[in-house]
């Protein structure tokens, strides 16, 4: 039998912390052990109860829930999903940055009492609960990526000749922002990135990377060339692959059916890539739950190409790595922190064979 979870519920919402506790409490795992109705007061109960799992909504009078979660991440470790404001953009932001601080999930919040989505909130909680309930929790006071300051290097703007495809899944944002952070300089490859997340969120996710690291950050575009120095998003519910045309790498934007159960999925990016780069392409699985991914790598290394796995001590949840491994092997397995290390080491020993 499962061991049940104990959660506190933090929204400053008497409503919704009804509505959270009654929808926690539906599934026999787990066990709604106390409620918050600020930052300060979740900080309190969390010393008192000692939680498993936190739910904790983001904008909260007093102390609000970004404080409230670096507070908790830096003295009492432990995972927490947040609850984020429906369609706001201030709040997409901020979630991307509790992401970043070590929160394991999100969940979109319902809009009010009157029109109230039940069945989806109650699935997007329970998934996000369950990811919480097997999550490795970091260690160690939590810090967001400083921002860069603006450079006058000279950015590559040629299209590319080689690319990173990246997939990442839950604690997929703190580990791109690592990644992004210490890509040295200049980057002369292109990277595509799968990252399992809803559509609107993915502007900040760009905007946060852009400012965290030395290279520009968009969400992809349809038939868009693949430029060197330049990290693209596959766009929210759309799959994102390589076609080459005329010469030079494309990027195609389609709603084909979900692979590994996710679309956008990492599979067919890299498997794309690989057809289209050869040895050119260094594939990355980052931390997630489930497998997607590791099909990808195998196909991206019988290819020719090279395979980077994010390590267990900094994955959120080592599904994905571990899956890759198995599938697939891998040339390096490193922290985010050192694949833009890795990938420099893997393309070079091409070039030079070449």
């Amino acid at each position: 039998m499962r061991q049940t979870k104990r959660v506190l519920v933090v929204d400053d919402s008497a409503f919704m912390r009804r509505l959270i506790t009654e929808i926690v409490e539906s599934r026999a795992e787990f066990l709604v052990v106390g409620t918050a109705r600020d930052g300060a007061d979740a900080i309190s109960k969390v010393r008192s109860l000692r939680p498993d799992i936190v739910t904790l909504d983001i904008q909260m009078p007093v102390v609000d829930g970004i404080e409230a979660l670096r507070r908790i991440m830096s003295e009492m470790p432990r995972p927490v999903v947040m609850l984020s404001a429906a369609d706001s953009g201030s709040d997409n932001a901020l979630t991307i940055r509790a992401l970043e601080l070590g929160a394991v999930e999100f969940v979109r919040k319902p809009s009010g009492p009157v029109s109230v989505d039940l069945l989806a909130v109650r699935a997007d909680l329970m998934r996000a609960l369950s990811a919480a309930s097997i999550v490795r929790v970091p260690q160690g006071t939590p810090a967001l990526c400083p921002e860069r300051q603006a450079s006058d290097a000279v950015r590559v703007t040629i299209p590319a000749s080689s690319v990173v495809v990246v997939a990442a899944s839950t604690g997929g944002p703190r580990a791109l922002a690592e990644m992004v952070a210490h890509l040295p300089t200049p980057v002369d490859a292109a990277f595509l990135v799968v990252q399992h997340m809803p559509g609107d969120f993915l502007q900040s996710l760009a905007r946060r990377l852009s400012q965290v690291g030395s290279i520009p950050v968009s969400v992809a575009r349809q038939n868009e060339t693949i430029m060197a120095g330049h990290v693209y998003l596959a766009p929210g519910d759309r799959h994102m692959t390589v076609l080459m045309s005329a010469g030079e790498a494309k990027l195609q934007i389609d709603r084909g059916p979900a692979v590994c159960g996710a679309r956008p999925s990492a599979d067919p990016l890299f498997v794309s890539a690989a057809n289209a780069f050869g040895e050119r392409v260094i594939g990355v699985v980052l931390t997630g739950m489930g497998c997607d991914g590791s099909a990808g790598l195998k196909a991206v290394r019988s290819g020719g190409g090279g395979a980077i796995v994010q390590d267990r001590a900094s994955s959120i949840i080592y599904g994905m790595p571990r899956a890759a491994l198995a599938c697939a092997g891998a040339d390096r397995v490193v922290a985010p922190r050192l694949v833009g290390s890795a990938v420099a080491d893997l393309l070079g020993a091409r070039r030079a064979v070449a």
